[in-house]
């Protein structure tokens, strides 16, 4: 098959996302200056223009190397200016030709080509494969709705073997870099194989595209037009092996299955249940609970730790660094550390951190974490009342989700975080279960290694994690869970330690909240000292540390509305800031009283002192007891008197006084409820003081419970005590003979300015509290 070759020189015109063949005649709206010029060109010299395809469609001026090399000598037919600017030209493919060079690129491209003028002769083989191109099309043409059936008809009678390779690549919708193979292929035989190939892929995708079709059409009802549309997509994502829709979920879920570290039940368990959720119909509202769950358990940290921080010096500086004072709980840890240094694997220790408010239980486990290099988690268990909240829900139920317990690791993200169970003394039960209980496999070394939660619902280990609570008192928590527990009491700070905190804490952190600096505000010691004594009384700092907070505030609005460059804090003025002192600081009694004595009470804030009034009255023998006092402490009333009553003549009284005289005994605040097993001698002192008429010492203070035989019984709470009999300024306080072991628990500081004795029985305490009628105050 013979093919000439003929050189022209004539104008280029590119184009974009389109071709043309030889013997087509079609429309081209042309706007770009480049390709206008040109074709101005062709009408002036002989109406001949090169038309070749760029490579990309998106290049507005394109170099020679983004054009195609091979392109169609075409014939300008016709041209016509649209309102637009853009000119609508009729084109006619001639032949093919091939671009040699570029001769000029201003102000068009002006190129060489050699013109290919084909001599089509047929032979058996053509012929062949042109009947077999025309059955392939036919078929082509009953699948697709692309191409009009009348299209079939007037390529049949094409007779030319090239024309008729290139009429059907013109019909056909093929990316342009198809259509240029075909234009580039020259041989007739070989072009006409390359279209029967390409028409051989377009049915079987038509093909494919029917299958699809039909199977979804199977699956949907008529009246489901969005059902259709969805499983139409599904089946189409399922054969073109698309990851998206329910399939893409499963196949993400898989892929995060493979990089778990985890054990291989919990592998298992997951792999059945993506199994499962792969079954389900994704109009299922299943499916949607079982990725809920397989999330779950995909991030909870099964086996990834963080490795602890053993350095013991730098664990110590850090606790330093965050707290003054609180030595045991600070030892503690430092124990902890080293026996873990020396072991390499210990089991997590479950510390409780016993104490008033705003002592730094919280901020201190805080620091243990800080420490230790590990994550924090913190879960307040203030007023829980539902076991479900530490074990979880079933997944039966409707918003079904892990217990607190759970959330925590999953939030920690670690297998061994620092896990702050605050407030475990303010948890409750009700009909929905009793939480503490939940709490005893929690917090059991040897049980918590397989803790269940019910929505898991597989072991979880928790042998790894360091657990520590906190709690205001012990009393409220169930002994089971008591036991299982380390007790850390942080009882509260001494006024020294109340002042080192203030000036290294308290007030460098309130200045940096308020904008200030040592210069702008400077507070002086004595009326830091003023601070503590008149104008808060509790065990922690919380409320010093408001306190300090209202000073800054006050001097930032003198700074802000004045001139003033610093403002400085004294004793003077002091009141002008904070208004009138709130606590008188000194003795709890100005002048020794009768009837009158100073006992010594724990509360969940700290200790505090109590004035046990006693007057007697003409009666008939009547005990009255007022002040909203507890079954206890009315106990230790009842007690009191009938001691008295059995050592009447001991002790100098009259032994029918308790049948001209009426008794009443009062508690001052009566509307603070007051309840303890530590108030019974100081009953029974101020009923002796007020019935022989002798004065109690105002320097005295007591604690303690006494029996009927005038025993003097233990009690608890001894530092915190001592701590309240100091801040009232009592000079003296009188223990219970058993509590002389726990002294060394009252700070040095305190211990020097208070003297303390040991009591065995009433008889002791009556001649150390009561005044020598001598020696009383007129």
């Amino acid at each position: 098959m013979a093919v000439k070759e003929e050189e022209r020189v004539i104008p280029l015109l590119p184009l974009r996302g389109l071709l043309v063949y030889p013997n087509m005649v079609l429309h081209l709206d042309v706007g770009r200056e480049r390709s206008v010029k040109a074709l101005e060109q062709a009408m002036v010299d002989n109406d001949l223009i090169l038309l070749a395809s760029q490579h990309e469609v998106q290049i507005e001026e394109p170099d020679p190397e983004d054009i195609y090399h091979m392109g169609t000598v075409a014939r300008v037919r016709q041209m016509l200016k649209l309102p637009n600017g853009t000119i609508r030209v009729l084109v006619e493919g001639l032949h093919r030709a091939k671009l040699i060079e570029f001769i000029e690129d201003e102000p068009f491209y002006t190129v060489r080509v050699n013109e290919l003028i084909q001599d089509e002769v047929q032979d058996i083989n053509v012929e062949a494969l042109m009947r077999s191109v025309l059955d392939h099309f036919e078929q082509y043409l009953r699948l697709s709705k692309k191409v009009s059936p009348e299209t079939l008809s007037s390529v049949s009678d094409i007779g030319e073997p090239g024309r008729l390779a290139d009429v059907i690549a013109s019909h056909l919708p093929l990316k342009v870099e198809d259509k240029q193979k075909i234009l580039e292929t020259i041989d007739i035989h070989e072009r006409l194989e390359t279209l029967l190939t390409i028409l051989n892929d377009e049915r079987e995708v038509l093909e494919l595209e029917k299958t699809i079709s039909q199977r979804v059409k199977k699956q949907m009802e008529k009246t489901q037009k969005e059902y259709y549309l969805r499983e139409q997509m599904k089946a189409i994502q399922r054969e073109l092996g698309e990851k998206e829709g329910r399939m893409g979920e499963v196949e993400e879920l898989r892929n995060r299955l493979e990089k778990l570290s985890a054990p291989d039940v919990v592998r298992e368990k997951i792999e059945k249940e993506i199994h499962r959720m792969e079954k389900t119909p994704t109009s299922s509202a299943e499916g949607g609970v079982i990725r809920t769950y397989v999330e779950w358990l995909l991030d909870l940290p099964w086996h990834k730790e963080t490795e602890d921080d053993l350095d013991i010096s730098k664990a110590e500086k850090i606790l330093n660094q965050d707290h003054y004072g609180l030595e045991k709980a600070k030892e503690r840890v430092l124990e902890y550390l080293a026996v873990q240094q020396m072991v390499k694997k210990l089991k997590g220790p479950i510390l409780c951190l016993v104490g008033p408010p705003g002592v730094g239980k919280t901020s201190m486990a805080r620091s243990i974490a800080r420490a230790l290099g590990r994550k924090f988690v913190r879960v307040s268990l203030g007023g829980v009342r539902d076991e479900a909240e530490i074990r979880g829900h079933r997944r039966t139920y409707v918003g079904a989700m892990p217990g607190r317990i759970i959330q925590g690791m999953k939030t920690a993200s670690t297998a061994n975080p620092v896990f702050l169970l605050d407030e475990i003394d303010k948890m409750a039960m009700d009909f929905r279960g009793d939480p503490s209980a939940a709490l005893l496999e929690v917090l059991d070394p040897e049980q918590n290694s397989n803790f269940s939660d019910h929505y898991i619902e597989t072991p979880y280990d928790l042998s790894k994690v360091m657990f520590i609570t906190t709690a205001n008192a012990v009393h409220s928590i169930p002994r089971p869970l008591l036991d299982r527990m380390e007790m850390l009491n942080i009882a509260g700070y001494t006024e020294i330690e109340k002042e080192s905190i203030t000036r290294e804490y308290l007030i460098p952190r309130q200045l940096k909240e308020h904008g200030l600096t040592k210069e702008k505000l400077q507070i002086h010691g004595d009326a830091i000292v003023k601070l503590i004594r008149r104008y808060t009384r509790e065990a922690g700092v919380r409320n010093l540390e408001r306190t300090i907070g209202t000073l800054c505030r006050k001097a930032v609005k003198q700074l802000v509305s004045s001139e003033k460059k610093k403002v400085i804090v004294t004793t003077k003025n002091l009141p002008q800031f904070l208004g009138a002192e709130k606590f008188r600081y000194g003795r709890a009694e100005e002048t020794d009283q009768v009837g009158a004595v100073t006992g010594l009470a724990w509360t969940a804030a700290g200790g505090d002192t109590l004035t046990i009034e006693v007057t007697i009255l003409p009666g008939k023998g009547k005990l009255t007891l007022t002040g909203k006092l507890g079954d206890v402490m009315k106990e230790s009333a009842q007690a009191a008197f009938s001691y008295i009553r059995s050592r009447a003549k001991e002790l100098d009284i009259d032994p029918e006084f308790h049948e001209k005289q009426d008794i009443h005994i009062h508690v001052p605040e009566g509307a603070i409820p007051k309840d303890g097993p530590s108030a019974g001698i100081a009953m029974a002192t101020s009923l002796v003081s007020a019935l022989t008429g002798r004065a109690v010492s105002r320097e005295v203070g007591m604690t303690g419970e006494v029996t009927l035989r005038g025993r003097v019984l233990p009690i608890g709470g001894l530092k915190e005590k001592s701590l309240a009999a100091h801040r009232a300024g009592l000079t003296h306080i009188l223990i219970p003979y058993e509590n002389e072991k726990d002294l060394e628990e009252i700070p040095e500081s305190v211990r020097k300015e208070l003297k303390v004795t040991p009591v065995r029985h009433m008889d002791q305490v009556l001649e150390l509290a009561l005044v020598p009628e001598a020696e009383r105050d007129t």
